[in-house]
């Protein structure tokens, strides 16, 4: 098994952002994006998903976070696809109900090479630090659309914002890991194509 390590950079008008994930890490994250709650759900997901992730992010946080958490997904989905290379012997499908105090999330992918994003929860605040909660949907839509990723998150019961917010970045953690991790039984890829 080789080292499955994606190290991308991104520049635009509006973000520019350094990024490196390692897939078969221990969780070691070192997180910078200049939003103080994106930083703690990167480093929720690093942790929990046992993924090494280094994140610097330049963006246009004078507008608002939009580009910042946006581009962010873009790049990690980037990141996500790279590190998987051919995909061979991987789980290919991952899922997680997880419990955080009053929230109970589900969140289950299937990494097919084929985009399909599907999200169902509402938040009560419009905030949480200088993260906009609308930013949630958008963040995982642009991860599952840049990693070729079928993704479904269900917010299943739960009314506090941040446990809802930091509940789904953990299941989709542990559902990535559980993803991308091997199975010894899969020679190839796990598909009657021979191809993901």
């Amino acid at each position: 098994m080789g080292e499955r390590i994606a190290q991308i950079h991104r520049k635009t008008n509006e973000t520019d952002i350094s990024m490196t994930l390692d897939l078969d890490g221990q969780g070691r994250a070192d997180i910078h994006t200049g939003i103080g709650f994106f930083d703690h759900m990167l480093n929720s997901f690093s942790r929990h998903g046992f993924f090494n992730l280094e994140v610097s992010v330049d963006g246009d946080l004078y507008v608002d976070c939009h580009h910042t958490i946006e581009d962010t997904g873009i790049v990690l989905g980037d990141a996500i696809r790279q590190a998987l290379g051919d995909k061979k012997g991987i789980r290919r499908y991952g899922s997680s109900v997880l419990p955080m105090d009053d929230v109970l999330v589900l969140a289950a992918m299937d990494l097919s090479g084929r985009p399909y994003f599907a999200f169902d929860a509402e938040f009560s605040s419009q905030r949480v630090g200088d993260f906009d909660t609308e930013m949630v949907r958008e963040f995982f839509y642009a991860v599952s659309y840049s990693a070729g990723m079928n993704l479904h998150i269900k917010l299943l019961s739960g009314d506090n914002n941040h446990h809802i917010i930091e509940g789904i970045f953990k299941a989709f953690a542990r559902a990535l890991d559980e993803a991308t991790g091997f199975d010894p039984r899969i020679n190839d890829v796990l598909s009657t194509k021979g191809a993901l």
